[in-house]
């Protein structure tokens, strides 16, 4: 799909406030509501939008602390990889997790209350593991740019 200067307008203004009404999106981008809505409507439909969510504190809901973790594993079978990744993507703390290139094998970010949750976490959950090989556990000191 081409997006054209419209396009690009109208995820600017949405990527920094999912709750515009039509109304005012059209306003900001220079159009009227009703071809505003179809560009939104085919964006969304191209799955160029893929969604709307609120972005809650983390703190509000008892995860005020989240650590980011490189993680390296020494499976070297498909099944054990597949079943690692299967495994800690379903933990409830895990809220992002990605595969790298090169090392570490994986980034995940853990979101938990405090730092006797993020033990717990680590030593009933993600210690002993099959495949894991080392953690390297990274706590932020402060947040200094974040896109969510």
């Amino acid at each position: 799909m081409r997006l054209d200067a419209v396009d690009h307008e109208i995820l600017f203004h949405l990527s920094r406030d999912g709750r515009l009404s039509n109304v005012e999106l059209a306003r900001r981008v220079g159009l009227t509501p009703p071809p505003c809505l179809r560009r939104v409507k085919r964006l969304e439909d191209a799955g160029v939008i893929a969604g709307y969510r609120a972005i809650i504190d983390p703190a509000a809901t008892g995860r005020g602390l989240e650590v980011l973790l490189d993680i390296e594993i020494q499976a070297q079978d498909l099944k054990t990889v597949q079943e690692f990744e299967t495994t800690v993507a379903a933990f409830d703390e895990v809220i992002e997790f990605r595969r790298m290139f090169g090392r570490p094998d994986y980034l995940m970010r853990v979101a938990v209350a405090d730092h006797a949750a993020y033990e717990a976490f680590m030593s009933g959950k993600l210690i002993g593991q099959p495949g894991l090989l080392r953690v390297e556990s990274h706590l932020t000191m402060k947040v200094i740019k974040n896109n969510r």
